[in-house]
């Protein structure tokens, strides 16, 4: 491989005329290419959504897609399998728009504060049955199944459950599932997958959860 040749320092400065210039050839090779891509993709149907990773984001990202929902006037819900009846603020401001969202708090707290698995499992249970009702309905198009890999991963709820009913919702219907260690035949399922990964975080320096970050 040819190493590259270094700047000559006795030759003179690129004007910003010549900089533009480049830009623009630069930008608009790249529009070409972009344009050419697009070109083929055509289809539009329901996607499977994943978002899982030791990571902060996960649940934040799917609220975000909600959001994005509202403006298109499209109907969504939300089903948390996991977290317990906290007053949070993405419950407060997403319950503001009436039958454009059903929020659904089914979980009892994390298994390490319930300390009962027949519980746990139980509250599962009835958080899939909720979750059956929004993935048999047209009308919804997108469900958001929060933290429901933590629930398969302790064995509350089934993959095959999960991935029969994947397969049976409506064509056009969004799902995003959230939650820490995806199992793989999930991630093999999904449209599209988000990996968040965890570099830095305030807990480790003794700092607690705070409004508008955490909750």
């Amino acid at each position: 491989m040819t190493d590259k040749v270094p700047e000559d320092p006795s030759s003179p400065p690129e004007s910003e005329e010549e900089v533009n210039r480049r830009h623009r050839i630069k930008m608009s090779r790249k529009k070409a290419a972009r344009d050419k891509l697009m070109t083929g993709k055509t289809t539009e149907r329901g996607l499977v959504i994943v978002h899982t990773g030791t990571g902060k984001g996960k649940s934040s990202s799917a609220f975000g897609m909600v959001l994005r929902c509202i403006g298109h006037g499209m109907k969504s819900s939300v089903i948390q399998f996991i977290k317990g009846d906290w007053d949070t603020a993405e419950r407060r401001v997403l319950s503001e728009f009436g039958d454009l969202v059903i929020f659904k708090t089914m979980g009892e707290g994390f298994t390490w504060e319930t300390q009962d698995r027949v519980r746990d499992i139980a509250a599962a249970g009835r958080a899939w049955n909720e979750a059956l009702r929004h993935l048999n309905d047209p009308e919804i198009r997108m469900v958001v199944l929060d933290e429901l890999n933590i629930a398969l991963r302790y064995g509350y709820i089934t993959l095959d459950q999960v991935l029969e009913a994947l397969d049976a919702r409506p064509t056009d219907q969004h799902v995003v599932i959230t939650g820490r260690h995806a199992p793989a035949e999930l991630i093999a399922r999904a449209d599209l997958v988000s990996e968040m990964t965890l570099i830095k975080h305030p807990f480790r320096d003794g700092v607690k959860a705070q409004p508008g970050v955490e909750f």
